[in-house]
């Protein structure tokens, strides 16, 4: 790999980080009553999102949709597989239970994203047209409405229709 091709993954992954940063600084800041405070960190967060786009795309990282759906498969299968499970034993040995706990609720949601994934590539032109809902507790991803989180056990009141909040 080239200087600038690590040059420019270390940049997407820095903004990345900034964006999701930004977004919970905002969030902190509409609780704490600075709505101009928070609009400040979402324009920021927003421009972040310009940036790591950017990268990516001069990365070559960017496909058509079955590469991005195969990229996406195997990105998440190495966090369920290899770096979560990996994650909860070092929690586990350091004694820390709830990020142990936590790590697992992620291990288990991005084994179905993988999942949901391999789904629409297996027919990605055919993909039955639902809304799909997110566990704010953990990320689990339905297809539809859920009644209770089956990975964490949030009611369904926890859950947001995708589209609602982001896009």
């Amino acid at each position: 790999m080239s200087k600038t091709q690590e040059n420019l993954m270390a940049a997407f992954a820095g903004e990345s980080q900034a964006n999701r940063k930004y977004l919970a600084f905002a969030d902190v800041a509409d609780k704490e009553g600075l709505p101009q405070v928070a609009k400040l960190f979402r324009a920021a967060a927003a421009a972040e999102t310009i940036h790591a786009h950017a990268h990516l795309r001069n990365a070559g990282m960017i496909g058509d949709t079955a590469a991005n759906l195969q990229a996406a498969i195997d990105g998440e299968t190495y966090e369920f597989t290899k770096m979560y499970p990996d994650m909860i034993k070092d929690a586990q040995a350091e004694g820390n239970a709830p990020v142990a706990k936590y790590f697992e609720y992620a291990n288990k949601v991005e084994e179905v994203h993988a999942n949901l994934y391999k789904k629409a590539l297996a027919n990605p032109g055919g993909l039955a047209d639902v809304d799909y809902y997110v566990c704010k507790v953990c990320g689990y991803t339905h297809e539809g409405p859920c009644d209770s989180c089956p990975v964490c056990g949030a009611a369904a009141a926890a859950f947001f229709k995708v589209g609602d909040c982001c896009k």
